[in-house]
């Protein structure tokens, strides 16, 4: 569902959410909703599923876990279980499915959870993904809001999912080129998120870049941060031949809904051109941690994850009084 029809849908439903100990939920949407259970603890709830995007069905159940997983990491939390959520054709053969399981068991037991247990519905489409619980300390939590004027923008993995796995259903992708996406979409968000919430308060927001795409999760944090936002264009790390396949139109039809949402509050400079822009948009899967912290902090957090990539990809501009005042440039 694109920006625009899920904020309509949920629109009547946050004035229901009222419950004190509900730290982060429908009032200020964010990647997952956050239950204080004591003054130590929190309960992260998030869940995600999707039809495949890769024909290996072991790579795709890695690729839904990682993804689904990523809302506990966004939250600044540590992963305990989930349940697998399956939609399955009775005309597949079974052992795709327990492929595509034995994907997304491995994952969880990467991000150092356990699968407890599942549900399955049958579809014309296959489905799979996960609804996960996550822990998280009431006063370590990593939102989206809070972003401050000054602050540099940060993203943990390059951009271009969307594009790679379009142009491969397609038959249009170099192998090597959806190699590498596959290697990005299967890395866990894990130890971004650790050297994150190490690094203390200099971590003013926090999302996860997912469907909305880069300037679409960037519009969420603004709105909810009552700020503006600038992107160096030429900064943006991508995925090998991303410009090549966006070139030869292999932007998903979800890239469309969410330049139509977006494009009221977004300035582009005109050196960029219109195939250039598609990365802008394109949704992603699984995609990294997209963060506004303190400029002093980006020494210093760099050497907390050495395993780990940040890119400094833009800053946040300015405080605004209202949320139709926010505004994200590129140039």
């Amino acid at each position: 569902m694109g920006p625009d029809a899920l904020a309509q849908v949920l629109r009547p439903l946050k004035q229901h959410t009222t419950q004190p100990a509900l730290l982060v939920g429908l009032d200020a949407i964010d990647d997952a909703a956050v239950y204080r259970t004591n003054e130590q603890q929190a309960i992260i709830s998030t869940a995600d599923f999707f039809p495949p995007v890769v024909d290996d069905p072991y790579a795709f159940g890695a690729i839904a876990a990682a993804n689904a997983v990523s809302d506990v990491y966004a939250m600044g939390g540590q992963v305990l279980m989930a349940i697998n959520l399956v939609a399955w054709p009775n005309d597949l053969e079974p052992a795709i499915l327990s492929a595509i399981l034995r994907g997304g068991m491995d994952t969880v037991m990467q991000a150092g959870g356990v699968i407890a247990g599942g549900h399955t519905v049958m579809d014309k489409e296959p489905k799979y993904g996960l609804a996960v619980t996550g822990i998280v300390h009431p006063e370590h939590i990593l939102t989206k809001g809070g972003a401050q004027a000054g602050d540099i923008l940060i993203l943990s993995k390059p951009l271009g999912t969307g594009l790679l796995t379009t142009a491969h259903k397609r038959d249009l992708v170099e192998e090597n080129d959806l190699q590498k996406a596959i290697q990005s979409m299967m890395q866990l968000n894990r130890r971004a998120s650790e050297a994150l919430v190490q690094a203390g308060k200099g971590v003013h927001a926090v999302t996860d870049i997912t469907g909305f795409g880069l300037l679409g999760h960037a519009w969420e944090m603004a709105t909810q941060s009552l700020a503006s936002m600038r992107f160096h264009y030429e900064a943006l790390p991508l995925l090998p031949n991303v410009q090549r396949y966006a070139t030869s139109g292999c932007a998903p039809g979800g890239a469309r809904r969410n330049e139509t949402y977006l494009t009221p509050h977004v300035r582009i400079d005109e050196h960029i051109r219109t195939s250039e822009r598609e990365i802008l948009w394109d949704p992603q899967t699984s995609g990294g941690l997209f963060a506004a912290v303190a400029p002093d902090l980006w020494p210093s957090l760099c050497a907390l994850a050495p395993d780990i990539t940040f890119w400094r990809i833009g800053e946040v501009t300015a405080h605004v009084h209202d949320e139709i005042q926010a505004l994200l440039e590129v140039y």
